[in-house]
């Protein structure tokens, strides 16, 4: 048992019958009244997020995990294929265990989230950044807006669409944020 003392980011806990894991968490001491914890929770089985307060001191039970190193292998009609870095053991993925699965590229590294009671995988987690090419966008030219944020959606060597900055052309290998699937920065 764990309480809203020990929550941290990448804490898996059993909640409303399902296992979730905590994405973000503040602790608020409001002047009046007494303290509590927002949280927002994303479901492991359904990937949906939803935001909850815990009253300050509850105890929820903390579900024990265990990360493995995996390398993406290949997609075919089974799902996805991943083989362990260190055992050379593969295992096969549906769809929706593996989060933004459009920005995931053959031979990329991703970490695998594991139940430790009974061995079952969680969840498939990308690196924070990916390198991907474009292979498709319309040219953009100086002038075409009044905003200095201005952006064109662009097509990634994956399949995946993203906005892009207006300076970006084809063949341009861009940091993606997997997180929240936008364009950081161009890779010489």
């Amino acid at each position: 048992m764990a309480t809203t003392a020990d929550f941290r980011n990448g804490m898996t806990i059993e909640f409303k019958n399902d296992l979730y894991k905590i994405v973000y968490f503040q602790h608020v001491k409001p002047g009046k009244g007494p303290a509590f914890v927002r949280t927002k929770l994303k479901s492991l089985s359904t990937g949906k997020v939803l935001e909850n307060t815990f009253t300050s001191g509850v105890k929820v039970n903390e579900v024990r995990v265990e990360r493995h190193p995996y390398q993406f292998l290949y997609k075919d009609d089974l799902g996805y294929h991943f083989m362990h870095q260190k055992t050379y053991e593969q295992i096969t993925l549906q769809e929706q265990l593996v989060d933004n699965n459009d920005l995931l590229k053959e031979g990329q590294d991703v970490e695998m989230l594991f139940r430790a009671e009974n061995n079952r995988v969680l969840s498939c987690d990308l690196p924070p950044f990916v390198e991907l090419e474009v292979t498709y966008t319309e040219p953009g030219f100086k002038g075409d807006t009044a905003s200095a944020s201005a952006t064109k959606p662009a097509t990634l060597e994956t399949g995946a669409e993203i906005k892009v900055p207006l300076f970006i052309n084809i063949g341009d290998v861009l940091k993606i944020d997997t997180r929240t699937r936008e364009y950081s920065e161009r890779v010489k």
